[in-house]
């Protein structure tokens, strides 16, 4: 019993914990609170490790034309136990790392209020 405990536990650990359903959802929810580009609706996708969110440029400010940018890419990085955020250099269209977070709530709290206007352009 012991042995099939220890290799269920070692298999789940495995796993990846992101992106999931439940905190996908939760991430939807938390961005309809944020305090820029409130006329428009994000999409937030799953990614390897985490999650990303795009959405209609209405600003015009990266694409003149209006379409589909990236705003912020999320990963989870489950040996140091915390999340990672980073912001889209739309200039050489980079991933470039903003911050690090222990939790997930820390990351959508900055992504809802974004003063500096690093995420939501």
């Amino acid at each position: 019993m012991r042995v099939a405990l220890a290799l269920k536990e070692t298999s789940a650990m495995r796993l990846p914990a992101h992106p999931n359903d439940l905190d996908r959802k939760r991430i939807e929810r938390a961005i309809k609170a944020r305090k820029r580009y409130r006329y428009v609706t994000p999409r937030v996708l799953a990614t390897d490790g985490g999650y990303r969110i795009e959405s209609a440029c209405c600003s015009r400010n990266i694409d003149p034309e209006g379409g589909v940018v990236d705003i912020a890419l999320m990963l989870f990085d489950g040996e140091q136990g915390e999340w990672q955020l980073f912001r889209k250099n739309h200039g050489t269209r980079v991933w470039e790392l903003d911050s690090t977070h222990e939790r997930l709530k820390e990351v959508l709290d900055l992504l809802n209020d974004d003063s500096e206007r690093k995420f939501w352009q």
